[in-house]
C-alpha cells in the first residue's frame, strides 16, 4: 500500500521507509512555534527540566501576536516572560512589537516554513503551512516545551481524506468560501485527527493566499493537518520568501484514503458560517431573513493577507461603512501593513469610515480591538464562531470572506458583494 503526502513527510522525519495510519512515531522537527499566550506555559514546563537549553535556537519561532501591543498587565507579564526566554537562549526568530505579525501569516512571509517540513506550534491554526506542502499541526504547550528541548515530537500517523477540487471559482468565491463549504459538508468533526489532502485541477486557480486560508481552517473540521501538492505557485512563493532548501513529496497512486470528496469550485457561491459552529453554513442565496450586523472584522491569520485587503478595499472604495457599523481592518503583518499603505489601501479604508489596526490576533479570540457586547452581531473573516468567541456569550459571530465582510459593512447587513454591483 502506498503513502499519502503526509505519511511520506512523517516517514522521512522519523527515519523510516514506510509508515501507516495509526502507527506511533518519533519525528524530527524543523520548526517549533509559540505565541504570547502559549509560550509562557511551555517555558514554565522547561524550567522543570534538568537541562535548561533549546535544541536549536534557529528552529524555534516565538511570535508575540495575540495581545500585542500589550492590552493589560497580565499580557505584559506574559510577553516579558517570553522576551527574557528568547534573550537567554538567543532565539533567532523572536518577533515583538514593530517586527511582529500574526504568526501564521508571518512565518511563511519570513521564509521559515517550506515544503517537506515537520512543524509543530502551540496554536491550533499551525496547520496553515500545509499550503506549502509541509506537515504542520497544533500541539499543547507541554509538547511545545518538549519540542524546544529535544527537537522531536511523538505522532500517531493520521489516516487521510482526499478532496478533489475541480473547476474554476466564480468572481466572488475565494479560499474562505471553499473551506467553509467543505466544513459545512463534512462537519466540525468530519476530519477528526485525519490529514485533509487537497488535489485536483481546480487548485491551479487558487492563489497562495487562498491555499493558506484553506489549510488554516483544516482544524475547524477536526483535521490533524491540511496539505496541498507543491506546484509552480508554491515553488515561486518559497523561492521569493525563503533561502531554505525544500523537499517535494507526492502521494502514491495507491495511497489509502478513508473518504474521497469531489468539490466543483465552479458551482460554489459566497458562503457564510452562522453561529455557533463553523459547520453551520449557508450561501448568500440561502439567507432569507435579513441579518443586521454591528461590526465587521477583516483580518486574522485566516484572511489578513494582501489579497484579502485588496478585495476589501476594492469593495469599500468610494463607499461608506453603514452608520452604526464598526469596521475594523487588521493587516496580518508589518510588511502587509506597509504594502497596503503604499498601494493606498489604508486611505481607502479610512475614507470609507473603517479603522486600521496594528497587526494582531486581537478580536478573533475575544482579546481586544473589537470585543462584542451582549446581543451584538459581527461578520468576521476569522476562523471560529463559538459561543462567546469574540466577547459576550450573548453575542453572535458570522464567518465570511473579506468580500462578504466588506460588502456587509457597507449595507449594515450580511450581503453579497453582488448586491453592490446591481
Amino acid at each position: 500500500m502506498g503513502m499519502t503526502m503526509t505519511q511520506k513527510i512523517l516517514a522521512a522525519a522519523a527515519g523510516l521507509e514506510y509508515v501507516e495510519a495509526g502507527q506511533l512515531i518519533e519525528a524530527k522537527l524543523d520548526l517549533v512555534l509559540g505565541n504570547d499566550i502559549t509560550s509562557p506555559v511551555a517555558i514554565h514546563e522547561m524550567d522543570k527540566f534538568k537541562e535548561d537549553k533549546v535544541f536549536d535556537k534557529d528552529k524555534i519561532a516565538l511570535v508575540m501576536d495575540h495581545f500585542i501591543p500589550n492590552k493589560d498587565i497580565k499580557s505584559a507579564e506574559h510577553c516579558k516572560c517570553v522576551r527574557e526566554f528568547a534573550c537567554r537562549h538567543e532565539i533567532t526568530n523572536y518577533f515583538d512589537v514593530g517586527e511582529m505579525g500574526i504568526e501564521h501569516a508571518l512565518l511563511p512571509e519570513k521564509g521559515l516554513t517550506v515544503a517537506g517540513d515537520v512543524i509543530i506550534g502551540a496554536d491550533s491554526h499551525t496547520c496553515t503551512y500545509g499550503a506549502l506542502g509541509a506537515f504542520s499541526t497544533g500541539v499543547g504547550s507541554t509538547d511545545m516545551a518538549a519540542g524546544m528541548a529535544t527537537g522531536k515530537a511523538w505522532f500517531k500517523v493520521p489516516s487521510a481524506l482526499k478532496f478533489v477540487l475541480t473547476g474554476k471559482p466564480a468572481k466572488w468565491v475565494s479560499g474562505k468560501d471553499i473551506i467553509l463549504h467543505i466544513i459545512g459538508m463534512i462537519g466540525v468533526d468530519g476530519a477528526l485527527y485525519k490529514s485533509m489532502e487537497f488535489v485536483g485541477d481546480g487548485i491551479q486557480y487558487l492563489s497562495m493566499d487562498d491555499r493558506f486560508t484553506i489549510a488554516n481552517m483544516a482544524i475547524e473540521a477536526g483535521g490533524k493537518n491540511g496539505i496541498f501538492p507543491v506546484d509552480e505557485k508554491a515553488v515561486a512563493y518559497m523561492e521569493e520568501h525563503s533561502n531554505r532548501p525544500y523537499k517535494i513529496y507526492q502521494a502514491d497512486e495507491d495511497a489509502a484514503y478513508d473518504e474521497v470528496y469531489t468539490v466543483d469550485l465552479s458551482k460554489l457561491r459566497p458562503t457564510v458560517s452562522f453561529p455557533h459552529l463553523p459547520e453551520n453554513t449557508k450561501t448568500v442565496d440561502e439567507i432569507i431573513e435579513e441579518v443586521r450586523i454591528d461590526q465587521s472584522v477583516i483580518g486574522s491569520c485566516t484572511n489578513g493577507r494582501m489579497e484579502d485587503l485588496r478585495i476589501a478595499a476594492g469593495i469599500l472604495k468610494g463607499r461608506k461603512v453603514k452608520r452604526g457599523v464598526r469596521c475594523i481592518v487588521i493587516p496580518a503583518t508589518q510588511a502587509i501593513y506597509l504594502q497596503a499603505m503604499e498601494e493606498g489601501l489604508l486611505k481607502i479604508f479610512i475614507e470609507a469610515g473603517a479603522v486600521v489596526s496594528t497587526p494582531t490576533c486581537g478580536p478573533c479570540l475575544g482579546g481586544y480591538m473589537g470585543i462584542l457586547a451582549d446581543k451584538e452581531r459581527c461578520i468576521s473573516t476569522t476562523n471560529r464562531n463559538f459561543v462567546g468567541r469574540m466577547g459576550h456569550v450573548g453575542s453572535e459571530v458570522y464567518l465570511a470572506s473579506p468580500a462578504v465582510a466588506a460588502a456587509s459593512a457597507v449595507t449594515g447587513k450580511i450581503s453579497s458583494p453582488e448586491e453592490l454591483e446591481a
